[in-house]
């Protein structure tokens, strides 16, 4: 963490639902929330990937398509348990 004496004070507009994760992660790992604001923009890197090689890059977009791929068919399992629900329901 920085010292008060490095440390700017900036306001920026967050949603409730981000206040309510910024507050549960600070709890759970006893600290304050603005350390985690801090902790959150210095892991940020948006360009991070190019850092990888080839295999590692391979790796990574594998895993998240496999992620993706999970997601959607639990997704559409869950679409069509609603739908049949629906088809079955009285008109």
């Amino acid at each position: 963490m920085g010292t008060p004496s490095n440390l700017v004070r900036k306001q920026y507009l967050i949603s409730q639902r981000n206040i309510q994760k910024l507050e549960a992660l600070a709890s759970t790992q006893g600290t304050s929330a603005a350390e985690i604001v801090r902790q959150a923009i210095d892991a940020y890197d948006p360009h991070g990937a190019g850092d990888l090689d080839a295999p590692e890059l391979m790796e990574l977009v594998h895993q998240t398509l496999e992620d993706a791929i999970t997601t959607t068919r639990r997704a559409n399992r869950k679409v069509s348990k609603v739908l049949k629900v629906l088809d079955e329901a009285p008109t």
